[in-house]
């Protein structure tokens, strides 16, 4: 029998009436025959309640107390939703990710899946229940809960899909599919039916938020369908696969257009070091001040001065973590005598994204044109062979969004 996994998120399963309806929708696929397994968030809010309700008895939570707590959102949703099955006449049984056979690194709070033991998904399955899994943890080797990651739940529904060679992982949300930019920016912005994984991936890291990296890296290793719909109606969302299941599902690639969606992030900041010293090892000891301090750098860029002596270093990094970085690149500069250190957080950063950029030249160009000529500086650059980013004031962002759209024509359909 062919397995199908659903995936709910926290607004889709927010109330007991949205949990009654995921019961009907799952009933409806049990009914035509598949095995399903369904993978759920925490209902709403619920995550951010209960931290708020950790920083209400501790500033320095333990790790492992913090995933104990956080996990208990996701227990709730699978009951509740196992117990709406039950009621319509589905059966079904709840498993935390430990129960279900996830089981993790030994890492708290931000863990990788090492693998699936499936012996007891297969026995509830064989057993002609649908199995309602806790989305976003797992277990470790000493059998504590472990979670996995904000966003996470999409990974655990990705990963198991593929640990029971699924047909399809079906991934229920509040938007209907992906859009070529957020739609609340550009009204026309269009629908893409197939999108490949290396775009989405491109797409979820820049600040389009349907969907987490996490959970598309692991589909590409596995080459598992993603199907990405709307939990409030049945029309097809969007496809994220492999170009060659594209070309073979669509014919072709709905177009060989350069550009296939404009992301917009504004949680990014950007941080340079004035007159530091040119000679080699310099970045390594800056930007390993701040792996050291867990920060992410994306954007970096160098200009050197006339004399070829000294430097500009300014690179970009989450807004969150604009404080930490400071402060890094702070203690790095005095050792380095360089002159000083200059931050900006009221940035944003715009990103073209597209598998055709590579065939074909001009995009960069366009790109920067529209933005001039729109009145849009850019402070600094990034390209790949499938992406532009600019960094541009936080202030211009969406009006760039909205310029780019049009200059790439992607509201037209293909």
């Amino acid at each position: 029998m062919s397995i199908i996994v659903h995936k709910y998120g926290g607004t889709s399963v927010g109330d007991p009436e949205k949990i009654k309806k995921v019961a009907e929708r799952v009933k409806k696929a049990k009914s035509a025959g598949y095995d399903v397994v369904v993978v759920v968030s925490a209902m709403g809010h619920t995550t951010d309640e209960l931290i708020e309700l950790m920083n209400c008895v501790t500033e320095n939570p333990d790790p492992r107390e913090y995933d104990m707590l956080v996990s208990t959102g996701e227990q709730v949703s699978a009951a509740l939703l196992a117990m709406a099955l039950q009621t319509a006449g589905c059966p079904a049984i709840s498993l935390t990710g430990g129960q279900a056979g996830v089981v993790t690194e030994d890492i708290y709070k931000k863990a990788r899946i090492k693998e699936i033991r499936l012996d007891r998904l297969k026995k509830e399955l064989k057993d002609g229940k649908v199995v309602v899994i806790t989305g976003f943890q797992g277990i470790d080797s000493k059998g504590d809960i472990i979670t996995i990651g904000r966003g996470g739940s999409d990974t655990s529904a990705v990963a198991l899909a593929a640990a029971l060679k699924a047909d399809v992982c079906d991934i229920y949300t509040d938007v209907d599919g992906v859009y070529t930019t957020d739609p609340r920016i550009v009204p026309d912005a269009r629908k893409i039916k197939y999108i490949s994984y290396e775009e989405m991936l491109e797409l979820a890291s820049l600040g389009a938020q349907v969907l987490h990296p996490r959970s598309v890296e692991c589909a590409s290793i596995y080459d598992m369908v993603i199907h990405l719909r709307s939990s409030l109606k049945d029309d097809e969302g969007t496809y994220i696969m492999s170009p060659s299941r594209i070309a073979k599902e669509a014919g072709k690639m709905e177009k060989t257009e350069a550009v296939r969606g404009i992301a917009l992030d504004d949680n990014v900041a950007k941080i340079g070091i004035l007159k530091m010293p040119d000679k080699p090892g310099i970045a390594s000891q800056l930007f390993g001040a701040l792996a050291k301090e867990k920060i992410n750098v994306d954007m970096i860029v160098q200009a050197i001065n006339s004399q070829g002596t000294h430097a500009d270093m300014a690179f970009t990094v989450e807004k969150t973590d604009l404080k930490k970085a400071v402060e890094a690149a702070e203690k790095v500069a005095r050792v380095l005598h360089a002159d000083k250190v200059v931050a900006d957080a009221d940035v944003s950063k715009v990103s073209l994204v597209g598998v055709g950029m590579v065939s074909q030249p001009g995009t960069a160009s366009k790109m920067f044109g529209a933005l001039a000529e729109n009145g849009i500086n850019i402070q600094m650059i990034s390209t790949s062979e499938i992406k532009i980013s600019c960094v541009i004031k936080a202030e211009q962002g969406k009006k760039a969004v909205k310029v780019l759209h049009q200059a790439f024509g992607l509201e037209k359909v293909s």
